[in-house]
Order: structure tokens, then C-alpha cells, then sequence
């Protein structure tokens, strides 16, 4: 692979300083305000394949066209949410215990090997799967927080870079790296296990894909200012709003190399609890 070169992006000079003075809540990531262009040029499609010995132009389309976004200054979760983490969540929420969720919330996998909301032993500090896009929303409002959007996780997934591939760098994809297919490993691993980004998070790329709150659909060429794409969901009585795919982000123990790009996106049914799909969560300041 051709190794390009990364720039840091300097960002918002004095409000950052005063940002930087601000102590996070415990295990989160203070995340500065700025600028960035999300997505990928559609003029770099060819490269991209090229890079990747790949002929499919879609596997990079739905990131065209590259678009400047800026963000306001938030909080994001240092590692994916674990089993222990959710957990906690259940027992004070019993009606997200399996068998109590609405049905039209699942898929049937919610918390596959599970028993009465306990994690299968020695698992503690895996990234929680199996759970649906409305659970992780749950999640996040009992935490005080919510799910990132999606312009707001590939920004942190970017940790602070200009034009790099990945939230290391521009290094080629490798298991030093990140949990993903060629790692050998086939599920998920311990939350921090790998090298944090320039963020501070962890486990950005690989592991699990990660739901965003945002709602899939293709992007568009203006400038925004925290953009959010579907309803902003409130409250529980909001979810049956929701019926439409949501993004994620990240790749997983399973993908490949393309899907852990930062700027790559894909989409995942609202109710499809899976063993490659997880979340974390963020928080306004």
C-alpha cells in the first residue's frame, strides 16, 4: 500500500486551551469543537480501489460526495460499551431484559447467551453484542448520554488527523492494530486491547461495528453544523418512530481492511442484534 502523508488538524485556538481545562466524566474523551471534510472525494474512488486491489466502485460510493462539517466540543465514551457496563443497565431497567422487550424491537438475538441478564462467565470486559439500535439508545439516556451521530464518530475515529486512512495513520492495516479478519481471532476481544487514537479512544476501528444515531441514507455536498440525519429520538416512546436502517461504523473482528477506514459507512437494520455489532456513547458539555 502507498503510505501518504498525515498532517495534524489544529483546531479552534483558545477555545480548545479552555476545552482542555475541562476534566472529563470518568472513562470519556473530551472530543474538540472544529472543522472537517467528511466522506471521500468521488475523484478518489479509483485510487481507493487501486489501494485496495478492489474493482467495486459502491464499496466507496456511499461516502461521495466529501462535504465540510463542523462539530461542536463533546465527551465520547474511551471504549465500547461491555457486557459488565450493560449489565448495570438491566438491572435497573428490567424491561430490556430479554423476553420483556417489545418485539418489534428485536430480531430475536437481543442478548443471545444470556441468563436472567447475566453475561456468560469471564467476559466482563468484551464489548456488549447481540443488542438492538433501540437498546443502545436506551443505554446511553440511563448513562446520561446518547449515541454518537455519524459525523461525530468519524470525526473522533480520525483523532485529530488530516488524510489518514485510519485512526492510526496511514500505516497499512495490521493486527497490531486492530481486531479484525485477518487478526485471526474471529469475536471480539477485551476493550483496550489495542492502541488508542490521537483522541484517546480505543478500539475506533475493529472489534465491533458501532451504531451511530443516525439514520442511513446518502450524503450531501453542503456545509453543515452538527448534522444529524432522522428524528432526534427523546424518549422510549419516540422508538416506534424508527423502522428505518441506521449507521455504523468501525468494522469489525470479521471485516476487512476497507471497513476500518475512517470515513467508511454501512448500514444495519434498527432491530438486528448481531454478535459484530456494538455501540458506545457520547455526551454534550
Amino acid at each position: 500500500m502507498r503510505i501518504l502523508i498525515i498532517t495534524l488538524l489544529i483546531l479552534c485556538p483558545g477555545v480548545c486551551a479552555q476545552q482542555q481545562n475541562v476534566k472529563p466524566p470518568k472513562n470519556m474523551a473530551l472530543i474538540p469543537a472544529g472543522e472537517f471534510v467528511m466522506g471521500t472525494p468521488a475523484s478518489e474512488i479509483e485510487r481507493l480501489k487501486a489501494l485496495y486491489n478492489v474493482k467495486r466502485d459502491e464499496l466507496f460510493a456511499s461516502e461521495v460526495p466529501a462535504h465540510r462539517v463542523r462539530l461542536s466540543a463533546f465527551y465520547m465514551d474511551r471504549y465500547e460499551v461491555t457486557n459488565k457496563d450493560f449489565a448495570k443497565f438491566l438491572a435497573k431497567n428490567k424491561d430490556w431484559l430479554p423476553g420483556r422487550i417489545v418485539v418489534n424491537y428485536d430480531n430475536g438475538k437481543y442478548l443471545d447467551g444470556w441468563t436472567d441478564g447475566k453475561y456468560p462467565n469471564g467476559l466482563a470486559d468484551l464489548p456488549v453484542t447481540n443488542v438492538n439500535w433501540y437498546a443502545a439508545q436506551s443505554y446511553c439516556r440511563w448513562s446520561g448520554k446518547r449515541l454518537p451521530t455519524e459525523a461525530e464518530s468519524e470525526y473522533a475515529a480520525r483523532g485529530g488527523l488530516i488524510g489518514a486512512e485510519f485512526p492510526w495513520g496511514n500505516q497499512p492495516a495490521d493486527p497490531k492494530f486492530a481486531n479484525y479478519g485477518k487478526s485471526g481471532i474471529g469475536k471480539p476481544v477485551r476493550v483496550g486491547s489495542y492502541p488508542a487514537n490521537g483522541f484517546g479512544l480505543y478500539e475506533m476501528a475493529g472489534n465491533v461495528w458501532e451504531f451511530t444515531a443516525d439514520e442511513w441514507g446518502s450524503y450531501s455536498a453542503a456545509d453543515s453544523v452538527n448534522p444529524h440525519a432522522g428524528p432526534i429520538v427523546l424518549e422510549m416512546k419516540d422508538y416506534e418512530l424508527i423502522n428505518t436502517r441506521r449507521v455504523i461504523r468501525g468494522g469489525s473482528f470479521a471485516g476487512s481492511p476497507i471497513n476500518m477506514r475512517v470515513a467508511y459507512r454501512d448500514s444495519h437494520p434498527a432491530n438486528g442484534s448481531q454478535p459484530f455489532v456494538g455501540f458506545r456513547c457520547v455526551k454534550q458539555l
